[in-house]
């Protein structure tokens, strides 16, 4: 398979590896994109995962949380352009949505499309969604929503550079004061800033685990300072980067961004024990716009091609 500038600038923007060790692993791989990051992982070029992802689509991510913080929807509505992004019209009809979807059972985005349009019940929401493609000029689409109910505490939201990232804590406690509440957003704001994948490693799937083993034990062997170390001593090593690696992935086990003393659930901990009540993070959301999404991007696709001679 031919591999193109464009497929390197994606991969590069997804491991963060550099132009020529992105077009072997393409084509060490066929042009197999996920093969590909884990070729480069395997030779230690590439993180397990960038933060910065894919992420290069136009739109927002909005959030619509109940007066009483039970229920709680985060939505992301995507455009062709940034210009449109920020269009006052396009950011009303997200916010229409998000609060759409906290009232409604829609399970998926297929129900959810054809459900009565809130504001003017006479449209479903696709038949809306087409009207202000017509208005605005430009299509839209709505990519994904998820609606999150509290039944023992209350979900918390957070907007981050005017709609790119938004992100839904829920939180379980018994009090609900304004020291929990700034605790809540602290939380939500290293979810938007650190990327966590799960609450905390009980969550992490075992097949997740074996599948980093594997890329961890490679990187480990392709290291000809390793090759004669004993077996004991290589899982010892094994077990010590796994461990890094899941204190990454997991909320509660990070760093505390904004004290690094503490990990982000001493931190939780520090808050329960001022308020006398115990507070647990019961799950989170976390939207980025064009998260997964590639945009094209021609003339830095014709410069990285001049550079490597495509």
């Amino acid at each position: 398979m031919e591999v193109t500038a464009s497929m390197v600038k994606e991969l590069r923007e997804m491991t963060g590896a550099g132009m020529m060790d992105c077009k072997k692993a393409l084509a060490a791989t066929d042009g197999d994109m996920d093969k590909a990051v884990e070729f480069l992982r395997e030779k230690g070029l590439a993180a397990a995962e960038k933060k910065a992802g894919r992420i290069a689509a136009e739109g927002i991510v909005d959030t619509n949380v109940s007066a009483d913080g039970k229920i709680a929807s985060i939505v992301e509505v995507n455009s062709e352009t940034d210009f449109v992004a920020k269009n006052e019209k396009f950011r009303d009809f997200v916010a229409a949505v998000a609060a759409q979807v906290s009232k409604s059972d829609a399970a998926n985005m297929d129900a959810f499309i054809v459900e009565p349009w809130a504001l003017e019940s006479s449209k479903t929401v696709k038949e809306e969604l087409s009207s202000m493609i017509a208005i605005i000029g430009e299509n839209m689409s709505i990519r994904r929503f998820e609606r999150v109910v509290a039944e023992n505490g209350f979900v918390v939201s957070y907007i981050h550079g005017g709609g790119r990232i938004g992100i839904l804590v829920e939180v379980e406690s018994t009090v609900n004061n304004e020291l929990v509440q700034e605790a809540a957003k602290n939380v939500a704001m290293q979810i938007a800033a650190m990327y966590p994948k799960y609450v905390n490693q009980s969550e992490v799937p075992a097949d997740f685990i074996a599948h980093e083993k594997e890329i961890l034990k490679a990187q480990i062997m392709n290291d000809p300072a390793n090759s004669k170390k004993p077996e004991n001593i290589i899982e010892k090593m094994l077990e010590g980067r796994l461990n890094k690696e899941l204190k990454e992935f997991c909320l509660l086990d990070q760093v505390y961004v904004k004290d690094g003393e503490l990990s982000v659930g001493q931190y939780v901990e520090s808050v329960a024990k001022q308020v006398g009540a115990p507070i647990a993070i019961k799950k989170f959301v976390r939207f980025e716009t064009g998260e997964g999404l590639a945009k094209k991007e021609e003339n830095f696709a014709e410069e990285v091609a001049k550079q490597m001679g495509m």
